[in-house]
């Protein structure tokens, strides 16, 4: 009857080892390392980065406890303080030979110091938020109005050099805010327009209307088309927010959409706010150049020779010489979009550029008159050059719809489409929030919170073991149990513990102990009633597993509401207090239930249990009292 078979045992085993596992490295505390990302967006960090920076450690005498490569940055763990200043040092020499150009940044950082056999089973500990590990907290406000505007503006160009391609007359094009207003003198230009409008710019809607002697066609944006854009918008300077705050060293920035128009930036570990407000405002400016194609920009390449007058040398990121010309074909203004995608001739990986009716004007022209020349496409920041990629020119290109491609892969290509969208801000961001935690703040709040949880978890199994006696004992290592797995969890989910999230565990404990109150006082009554102590033990948890069910999954469903509909600390305090629920139902009926099984299963004349005093009424009316 109370008899677990063996399979169930395995399986809390199991349970128990990977909890103990992915538990472990919240221990151990964190080493001082140094973290290299790429200080530009057009750098990669590789392993032949990796391969440099372990031989600049090594000509240096510097020994690393463990060097890895991850989300693009390489990440050197060291013994001490002290050995961690030589190792930025020798690593910033290797790497940033001009301070002013930097292509990497070297920064200090601080990483688990969870022995190698627990990295190798890919365990680490949960990462800190802001409010316990100290940092910058910015909102951002992003102006969407402007970003219509802007599209507005490139639609209305667009349009006016299509009307003249299909020698459609017109009276004027202005645009009045998102809308773009065409004037006609006649019904039959008008009907041309429409026409055009419908074929080829399926985005606008456009309504027409009589104004004196002529006709006005007012076009906008379609609410779908408007999304797209909004949306767009968002996801592209989110994308260049990450791109800047490489530059930072930040170990695990948070950059979340909050909202419709709104992004959150938190920079754990940077206490430097006028630095970081300054990467986030940077700019980066895109410009379309021609390759220098004489005998003496190619001496010039190769450093046999001075770059020609009207030229300027620039690198690729596989560190090769281009000298291009001075003068500018294109800017980044003129480009609407970068999508990676194929070639459909050759197949390979391309990417598709889309140009406003400016810089497609512009792009027929050159490209028409420099066939079989090449044409550099280069990016900006701080005021210095590096060639994105530098492509030969087919044949003629009109339409605003460009393709590059040769010799790229299929990550190149999205990394060469992501450069090239977020080399600026889609849509301008102003800070409408910004605060700061001090580190020692931080610590303040994890001890307090780690107190909290402490003293919440020793009175709760006191109390438990003072009332229900064994019983208490069993559901105090249930609970234990209960925190073991959800610490493990949040750790495997690498998810960010902060502060409402320590107080969602602490809340957690108190809610997972009342399903043990449950099954116990359960059992009381049925012993009350008369029933063995084997069939109480087996009708207690059977019959209350139902209760359980239902009061968890109704307090799932307010979790859940939290976790779709809050944001920032909300949503902290949501996925730890449904991750609580699962794993309490689990530890207070399934594992509970096995330490009582192997305890007093295997009894076959069980004639008492301890479960604390129960209450049972004699047949002539006297209470007594049964143990």
């Amino acid at each position: 009857m109370n008899r677990y078979p063996l399979w169930k045992y395995v399986i809390i085993v199991v349970a128990l080892l990977v909890g103990v596992i992915y538990t472990l490295p919240n221990f151990f505390g964190e080493a001082p390392a140094v973290q290299v990302s790429a200080g530009k967006a057009s750098v990669r960090v590789d392993a032949s980065t990796q391969s440099r920076i372990e031989q600049a450690l090594a000509a240096a005498g510097i020994k690393p406890v463990a060097t890895t490569l991850e989300n693009a940055s390489v990440k050197v763990r060291l013994d001490s303080g002290d050995v961690q200043l030589k190792a930025k040092d020798a690593i910033q020499k290797a790497l940033v030979p001009d301070p002013n150009d930097p292509p990497y940044v070297v920064a200090l950082n601080l990483l688990s110091a969870s022995p190698r056999w627990l990295s190798a089973l890919r365990a680490a500990p949960m990462y800190l938020g802001l409010d316990l590990r100290g940092g910058v907290h910015f909102m951002l406000q992003v102006d969407m109005q402007a970003a219509l505007s802007k599209k507005a503006e490139s639609l209305a160009g667009d349009l006016r050099s299509m009307l003249r391609e299909k020698n459609v007359r017109h009276a004027g094009i202005n645009r009045n805010g998102q809308a773009i207003e065409v004037r006609f003198r006649d019904t039959q230009s008008l009907d041309a327009a429409k026409a055009v409008l419908a074929d080829q710019f399926p985005d606008l809607q456009a309504v027409d209307a009589a104004e004196g002697s002529d006709y006005k066609l007012t076009a906008t944006i379609k609410p779908e088309a408007a999304r797209r854009v909004q949306e767009q918008a968002l996801k592209q300077n989110m994308v260049t927010l990450h791109n800047r705050i490489n530059e930072l060293g930040v170990a695990e920035p948070v950059i979340q959409q909050q909202g419709l128009d709104r992004i959150v930036v938190q920079l754990p570990g940077v206490q430097d706010t006028a630095k970081a407000k300054d990467i986030l405002g940077r700019t980066a400016t895109l410009e379309v150049r021609m390759v220098d194609e004489s005998s003496d920009a190619r001496a010039a390449e190769l450093g046999g020779a001075a770059v020609p007058f009207g030229d300027e040398k620039f690198l690729e990121r596989n560190g090769q010489a281009v000298v291009v010309k001075k003068q500018v074909i294109l800017t980044g203004d003129n480009l609407t979009d970068a999508q990676p995608g194929f070639d459909n001739q050759t197949q390979e990986a391309a990417v598709h550029l889309t140009l406003d009716a400016k810089g497609a004007r512009i792009f027929k022209d050159v490209t028409r008159e420099s066939v079989g020349k090449r044409m550099a496409i280069l990016l900006f920041e701080k005021g210095k050059g590096e060639v994105v990629t530098a492509p030969v020119i087919r044949s003629e290109i009109g339409g605003g719809r460009v393709q590059i491609s040769g010799r790229m892969t299929t990550v190149e290509a999205n990394d060469v489409a992501l450069l090239l969208r977020a080399g600026s801000l889609a849509a301008p961001m102003e800070i409408i929030e910004e605060f700061t935690i001090g580190p020692t703040l931080g610590a303040e709040n994890i001890t307090k919170g780690f107190h909290s949880v402490t003293w919440g978890f020793a009175v709760i199994c006191a109390f438990m073991a003072v009332y229900y006696m064994l019983f208490g004992l069993f559901s105090g290592v249930a609970l234990a149990v209960n925190l073991l797995l959800l610490v493990a969890v949040l750790s495997m989910l690498q998810a960010t513990l902060t502060l409402p999230g320590m107080a969602a565990m602490a809340l957690a404990l108190g809610m997972a102990i009342d399903s043990n109150v449950l099954i116990n006082e359960r059992v009381r009554e049925e012993l009350r009633n008369g029933a063995s102590p084997q069939a109480a033990i087996n009708a207690g948890y059977e019959r209350a597993w139902g209760t359980i069910f239902d009061s968890n999954i109704t307090t799932l469903i307010a979790g859940l509401a939290l976790l779709a509909f809050g944001s920032g600390p909300v949503r902290g305090f949501a996925v730890v207090h449904c991750i609580g629920i699962l794993t309490s139902m689990f530890s207070a009926v399934f594992f509970s239930r096995g330490l009582v099984n192997l305890w007093y299963g295997r009894k076959k004349k069980l004639k008492t249990v301890s479960i604390g005093t129960v209450w049972r009424p004699d047949a002539d009316g006297a209470i007594t009292k049964a143990e």
